[in-house]
């Protein structure tokens, strides 16, 4: 199996100095700590306490899916997921890694399953023209709502639009295009669905939201859309094995949370995520929700009033690095930058040698693209390095399930690790209820009245600082 791997020199003393750089010593002084964190880590998964790192495994889970999936293949030709967050953006990275730019586009002998669309937040003209396309087709459209409680107002919004069209559409039989992802005891969306009698899928207990991108709320629109899912988790199952080791050396996810910590002691409180290629920006999207929501906390266990992986965290994609190289040159020396490289495209695409009477383009002639992306992320690469902005490189030999899946369980067990280091919980997200709750408020649900009345003041626009 293709492995991924991470580079992380031109982030040490070595390539960029001491004051911006990771050094030996304070690798080995942060050595102990990492092998204390894998051993708790260790036991608090035996204790069933770090869920998500079982689900690789988790057959059972993988089975129902499989189930599903062969239940509404034959009978859907477009694919509708209703969710926010983590019930979202983990099904839009996978179709942008491992399926073609074009795929909407495709006809369907040449597509590898329906048409999909993930409808991630509320905004009324996106979900217009969804509802448009999809109506003359709704006798195979499927709906997978998300939610563990089903009481978050967006999807819930979604849900009643989507439910009252197949309703008004198809009649008695609108059930049997939904499909819910869910709470397998509790909860508003349950309650319904044992009510109504929708097919369903389970949303695993014990994980977040942000996590749960290699469970059904992933797998079922990956599967659906011809992603091996199979394979998915086999690359993740085989990360695992690396990230057992106590040794901050041998160990990836350890070696990229220390990396990143020390240089957040020294200042680098953002984290960028620069792919160089198309199909990963949506993995830095992912991954940009994943690092803030877990770890965008203040730390009280620290002297100075820092956070732990503060925000912004910016994900780019390969056609910004041009644009934003001269912040990140001359702007403040506060950012670690990640760049994604891909070592085989499954395309080199040749450029034409049309051209190479002109002798400014000469050079090109004959050359390729895949050599020419890989040119200017080492261009790119060496800028920072001469700037002294550290940068490290997460290497996929080429884009495959196993090594998607080998990426997104990185991810998570460094949270899990950088959490440690910061003596916080990146589990929980204190810090979001309040917006939930000042929307339930400015909605009028029962119960938040009184916050209702607070938030006046800011939702009436004060005409003196309006211009």
């Amino acid at each position: 199996m293709d492995q991924l791997r991470l580079y992380w020199k031109n982030a040490s003393a070595q390539a960029v100095g001491e004051r911006h750089g990771v050094t030996e010593k304070e690798l080995k002084q942060i050595a102990p700590r990492i092998k204390d964190l894998t051993r708790q880590m260790a036991e608090d998964r035996k204790a069933g306490k770090l869920r998500y790192r079982d689900l690789p495994y988790d057959q059972e889970m993988v089975e129902s899916v499989h189930t599903e999936v062969e239940h509404f293949r034959d009978r859907c030709d477009v694919l509708v997921v209703l969710g926010i967050g983590g019930s979202a953006l983990g099904n839009i990275a996978l179709q942008n890694a491992l399926n073609p730019y074009t795929y909407n586009l495709m006809s369907e002998r040449a597509r590898s399953g329906p048409q999909l669309f993930v409808l991630d937040n509320v905004d009324p003209d996106q979900i217009k023209v969804v509802v448009d396309l999809i109506t003359p087709r709704i006798k195979k459209t499927i709906v997978n709502v998300i939610g563990k409680s089903g009481e978050t107002a967006e999807t819930a919004a979604q849900f009643i639009l989507f439910r009252d069209l197949l309703q008004r559409k198809l009649g008695k039989n609108y059930k049997q295009n939904i499909l819910a992802t869910t709470d397998p005891k509790g909860g508003t969306l349950r309650e319904i669905c044992n009510a109504e009698g929708y097919r369903t899928l389970e949303v695993p207990e014990g994980v977040g939201g942000r996590f749960t991108v290699l469970s059904a709320v992933g797998l079922f629109s990956a599967a659906m859309c011809g992603i091996d899912i199979d394979a998915l988790l086999e690359g993740a199952a085989d990360m695992d094995k690396r990230l057992k080791d106590a040794d901050v050396l041998k160990n990836p996810a350890a070696l990229l949370a220390s990396v990143s910590w020390l240089l957040n002691e020294k200042g680098k409180t953002i984290s960028v995520m620069m792919p160089y290629s198309t199909s990963l920006y949506s993995l830095a999207d992912w991954f940009r929700q994943l690092w803030a929501e877990s770890l965008g906390k203040r730390n009280g266990l620290k002297k100075k009033d820092v956070f732990a992986g503060q925000t912004p965290i910016k994900a780019l994609g390969t056609t910004d690095q041009h644009s934003q190289i001269q912040l990140y040159r001359e702007g403040p020396n506060d950012k670690i930058i990640t760049f994604l490289e891909v070592e085989r495209f499954s395309q080199k695409l040749t450029i034409p040698s049309s051209m190479k009477g002109v002798a400014t383009l000469d050079y090109l002639a004959g050359s390729n693209f895949e050599t020419l992306i890989h040119s200017e992320k080492i261009a790119t690469e060496y800028a920072l390095m001469e700037s002294q902005r550290p940068t490290m490189t997460v290497t996929l030999p080429r884009i495959s399930p196993q090594t998607v899946g080998q990426f997104l369980y990185l991810y998570e067990v460094a949270v899990s690790y950088m959490g440690g280091l910061f003596e916080i919980n990146p589990y929980d997200q204190p810090a979001v209820q309040l917006g939930k709750d000042a929307t339930y408020a400015l909605m009028g649900k029962p119960g938040f009245a009184e916050l209702a009345g607070k938030i006046q003041p800011v939702a009436k626009r004060d005409p003196k600082y309006l211009l």
